[in-house]
């Protein structure tokens, strides 16, 4: 942590002022006078924003350092699971190398805080998940790295993982992750039930991939809802993409969504353009938690991403058809304080006595920054520069 000003901003594309941070948190917002010693950066007039906060992605997947990779892969989820799988032994992807490239990548363009599902499976082992906390470690305090147990290639459908999972939640991963227990294990109550098994023994909380439609994927969040109440873990579980909540029967959805906001089940949402998402005002409506996050970018699942959460807050506004200032001012908070509220990261937001993670953005307005998503002038986190002008100061390996 470090003491810093940056002087000449607009936070969150209000008036100008500087902002003063001390000892990693922000000081003072108005004007600094009388700070001798302490460095100064010039934002020039730009607006400055908090950090933002991936809530959803995959750390050891991406082939960021790579040759290209063609991708001539089938449309069935199963077909890309199991690709995957077979490149990444092909490759012998090093999954410390690429949570290491993808983090600093983002954290090029502001992000200080990263959730990712890491894959837990009987080919790979846990050797996933101590690369990435490999990464957790080294970039404590620059990039700060939240790691899910993730079963991508299933549980009940592929014995021995669930006995991975629980090694690697003994290791020290931070949640127990979860996949679409009706559409990949084709057994809802084995799957749920040995999870929230795994949460209630190692005291950890959840995020569970659900990517099943309409009633499938209703039927599977209502087992989910049944297990929350059960163990008492309210406020403790975290549903990722959530496409269920998409569909056209509102009546149906709505029930959903209530019950969500009555457990405290967070939403977190990748946007994507060819599928059915939930509605960010329903969900704001009924007070549910919502972050979102880049999913996997650039991996042998597609060719698209660029780690940017401006640019993802882009893909909320256009797929939640947000058009005024005020509703893309929504879904870029969305990936900053939303994220952080997901995440548990206390004082968070440019506040005074919250956290100095700082990212200065070009734009006239917060919706114009949203927009044209540009590269980042400069990007500090806990009062100390980590990045300029889209380098991060610590390479990439």
């Amino acid at each position: 942590m470090s003491d810093l000003i940056i002087r000449n901003c607009r936070p969150n594309g209000g008036d100008t002022a500087d902002i003063l941070i001390r000892n990693g948190r922000i000081a003072h917002i108005g004007t600094v006078t009388d700070a001798p010693g302490v460095a100064e950066e010039d934002a020039g007039g730009r607006i400055a924003i908090p950090g933002l906060v991936d809530t959803h992605t995959h750390l050891d997947k991406a082939l960021l350092g790579h040759p290209w990779y063609r991708n001539d892969v089938g449309p069935n989820l199963l077909d890309k699971i199991d690709n995957e799988r077979a490149v990444k032994k092909a490759l012998k992807l090093d999954p410390y190398t690429q949570a290491m490239r993808q983090s600093l990548l983002s954290l090029s363009w502001g992000t200080t805080h990263i959730r990712s599902h890491v894959d837990v499976d009987t080919d790979g082992g846990v050797s996933a998940v101590e690369g990435v906390m490999r990464a957790k470690a080294e970039l404590a305090g620059t990039v700060d790295i939240e790691i899910v147990a993730f079963p991508q290639s299933g549980l009940m459908r592929r014995p021995g993982t669930l006995e991975l999972m629980d090694q690697a939640m003994a290791m020290g991963a931070d949640m127990v992750g979860g996949l679409d227990p009706c559409g990949i294990d084709r057994d809802p109550k084995g799957h749920l039930d040995a999870i929230f098994a795994l949460a209630e023994k190692h005291g950890k909380p959840m995020d569970i991939h659900l990517h099943e439609p309409a009633e499938l994927g209703a039927f599977s969040m209502e087992m989910i809802f049944e297990r929350i109440e059960a163990l008492g873990m309210e406020g403790r579980v975290a549903i990722s993409h959530a496409f269920c909540l998409g569909a056209n029967d509102w009546n149906r959805t709505q029930g959903l969504i209530d019950r969500c906001a009555e457990l405290g089940v967070a939403i977190l949402t990748t946007a994507p353009a060819s599928r059915d998402v939930p509605a960010i005002k329903r969900l704001d409506a009924a007070g549910v938690k919502v972050g979102a996050g880049n999913d996997g970018f650039r991996d042998t699942w597609g060719p698209y991403g660029s780690g940017d959460m401006l640019e993802r807050a882009m893909f909320v506004g256009m797929r939640n058809n947000f058009r005024r200032d005020v509703e893309v001012e929504r879904a870029l908070a969305i990936c900053t304080t939303g994220g952080a509220e997901v995440m548990a990261i206390e004082d968070y937001g440019l506040t005074e006595g919250g956290l100095g993670d700082v990212v200065v953005v070009e734009g006239a307005a917060l919706a114009d920054a949203v927009s044209r998503h540009a590269v980042r002038p400069l990007v500090v986190r806990g009062g100390k520069v980590v990045a300029r002008d889209g380098e991060t100061l610590r390479k990439a390996p």
